[in-house]
């Protein structure tokens, strides 16, 4: 008895289950959104793609493309106006401006004075190593320590 109503309980699971909604009517369209989406950032994911996020918004903005490119709009076209919308933060790869210097100066910059840093830190730590001098009663006390060792084991 409990092995039947456990059975009717499950039973109704699959039905609950929706139909996969086709993603276009015309492939060529959807060729082109995702042309389009891998040039697009997501406004609210951590660097993603536009085609690679699950987000909503990402969701609202694929829908948005694809409306656009059914009113034959042009690759640029659909993307000056979602600059002039959201700004340069929305394409994935910023063009060379002078707003968006710092994005590709950015990390050589950085990565020269990591580099300025560890010749210093090494430079530095040189000295101090060579100025280390072994006065003779240190020399002395390791070589009896070291004796000591030997004669233990």
């Amino acid at each position: 008895m409990i092995w039947l109503a456990l059975i009717a309980l499950l039973m109704p699971g699959p039905s609950w289950a929706g139909e996969a909604r086709p993603l276009g009517d015309d492939p060529a369209v959807e060729e082109r959104l995702k042309h389009l989406a891998v040039e697009l950032r997501c406004l609210v994911c951590q660097n993603q793609t536009l085609a690679d996020s699950n987000a909503p918004l990402a969701e609202d903005l694929r829908r948005e493309v694809r409306e656009m490119i059914v009113k034959n709009m042009s690759d640029k076209e659909i993307i000056d106006f979602l600059v002039s919308r959201y700004g340069d933060f929305v394409l994935y790869r910023p063009p060379l401006k002078s707003t968006t210097t710092l994005l590709w100066v950015g990390p050589f910059v950085l990565l020269v004075g990591g580099g300025i840093a560890l010749v210093v830190a090494l430079k530095r730590r040189g000295k101090k190593v060579a100025d280390a001098a072994i006065t003779e009663e240190e020399h002395r006390r390791v070589e009896q320590l070291l004796s000591e060792g030997v004669k233990r084991s």
